[in-house]
């Protein structure tokens, strides 16, 4: 199969172009927002092909996946196609509900000829979708490996526009987290934390380099207030490392008691970074226990096999 699919993003899409299909990726000239490309940071199958955004009008596509409102104008601008009339689709709900959240009413509710593929049952409860048929694919990553040797007494935090996004993900809590215990931050545009707060940025690691340096870390903090279930908690879950979480959103079912801490008291959650870094022999068996979880229930096969049953159905 031939999928049209925006980079958008790129560690669930690092998964997801591991199946079976030839995945199209939009490019344009700028490599903005709508044409990304492959990825740079991320290793990518042969089977992911960059595609002109003006060549695809004439593109062999048999489905399009969609990851925000936009793209179904988008898709019928570029490839003279309408998705879910002229091109069967699935739409991908990446995000938790924002503004009125009980009653947040999903883009693609009055629609019913796209299917919209949430990637926690949390998404699924919280979003009124509609008429729209909805599914939950639950996330699957690629092992990186039993990594963990948690030799550097400091805790690990990744987070992507920290300074941008704020109390959705967190950034409020690095303070008192910096305050408990020796803390370095990870991920794209994190270096200005540093000017403010006593905390080791280290900024647009590749991914196979970050999940080493990661693992070096004696504790993973995730302070991500509302968001689906962060694909960065799942692989430090399987890197092997202990790991200490707000219990929000999809994070209470994802990280089992022997696995981590869950709590929503700024105090614990402080208390429990230092608590495991002191700690390392516990910090050990937590890891354990939290890979063998997330290896379970996140692996990429079990992911993969899921989506080639959607997209089957979903191109008929």
């Amino acid at each position: 199969m031939r999928i049209l699919h925006w980079h958008v993003h790129g560690s669930w899409t690092t998964a997801f172009v591991q199946g079976a299909h030839d995945y199209l990726i939009p490019v344009t000239p700028d490599r903005d927002a709508d044409g990304l490309g492959r990825a740079r940071t991320w290793d990518w199958p042969a089977s992911a092909v960059e595609v002109p955004a003006p060549n695809l009008r004439d593109a062999d596509i048999d489905l399009v996946v969609l990851q925000r409102p936009h793209e179904v104008e988008l898709t019928a601008a570029w490839t003279g196609r309408v998705p879910g009339r002229d091109l069967p689709a699935v739409y991908v709900e990446h995000n938790t509900p924002t503004g009125d959240v009980p009653a947040t009413r999903h883009p693609l509710a009055d629609r019913g000829d796209i299917p919209v593929v949430h990637v926690t049952h949390f998404n699924r409860l919280f979003w009124d979708c509609g008429r729209a048929p909805t599914h939950v694919i639950e996330h699957g990553i690629i092992d990186p490996g039993q990594l963990y040797d948690g030799s550097l007494p400091r805790a690990a935090v990744a987070v992507n526009d920290p300074l941008r996004r704020g109390r959705t993900v967190g950034t409020d809590l690095l303070g008192p987290l910096a305050a408990a215990v020796p803390l370095d931050v990870f991920g794209m545009r994190v270096t200005a934390l540093a000017d403010s707060l006593p905390v080791i940025a280290h900024e647009d690691l590749p991914q196979a380099r970050m999940h080493r340096e990661l693992a070096r870390r004696r504790v993973y903090v995730h302070t991500s207030r509302w968001t689906s279930l962060g694909l960065s908690l799942i692989e430090a879950m399987q890197l092997g490392m202990p790991v200490v979480a707000l219990a929000v959103t999809e994070a209470v079912t994802a990280v089992p008691a022997s696995a981590g801490v869950l709590t929503n008291r700024v105090e614990e959650l402080c208390s429990a970074a230092r608590s495991l870094v002191d700690d390392p022999e516990r910090a050990r068996q937590m890891g354990t226990e939290a890979r063998t979880f997330a290896l379970e229930h996140f692996g990429l096969t079990r992911f993969l096999d899921d989506w080639e049953a959607l997209l089957s159905e979903a191109a008929g």
